[in-house]
Parts: structure tokens; sequence; C-alpha cells
């Protein structure tokens, strides 16, 4: 059963993505730009390279799964949980 702390989280994630997605577009998805500025403002320190075109573009051409040439919300959840993981491995290995 889901806690109030894990429905925080969730909407957290969903707020995030509500704030960048349709700022040039589609509301239901981010374009390049509104991905690149996502990263940088929610995620920066977490990627380092989120002011890396060449890396934004990567991440760009990964997440867009359909080659829609847009990163939908489902897309975006992969993002999510790729550095979730990430970051349990890294705080397994630290223990």
């Amino acid at each position: 059963m889901a806690t109030w702390g894990d429905t925080q989280a969730m909407a957290l994630l969903i707020n995030a993505f509500d704030k960048y997605s349709g700022k040039e577009g589609d509301k239901f998805s981010l374009n390049k730009a509104e991905l690149k500025e996502l990263l940088e403002n929610e995620l920066g320190t977490l990627l380092g390279k989120a002011n890396d075109k060449a890396a934004v573009d990567r991440i760009f051409k990964d997440l867009d799964r359909n080659k829609d040439n847009s990163v939908d919300f489902n897309e975006f959840v992969t993002l999510v949980c790729c550095l979730t993981q990430m970051c349990h491995e890294y705080f397994i290995g630290k223990k």
C-alpha cells in the first residue's frame, strides 16, 4: 500500500514533468529544449552533464523510444527509473 511519502514522491515527479512539458507545444510531452531545461534545473547535480549538448542529444534519443521527436511521460519515467537504480547501486556500494 502506498504511503503519504510515496504519494508525495510520485506527485513531485509528475509536477516536474508538467512544469516543463508544453512550454513550446504539446503539454503532454517534452521536446529536446524542454528536456534539457528539466535536466539542468531538476537533475543537474545528479547528471552533471546536463549542459553538454551531445549528452542531452543521446539522452533524448534513448528516451524517445517511439521516435516521435518528443519524450512523453512514460518515456520520462524510464529516465527516472534508471537514475533511481543507479543511485541505489551507488549507495549500496557505499555501505
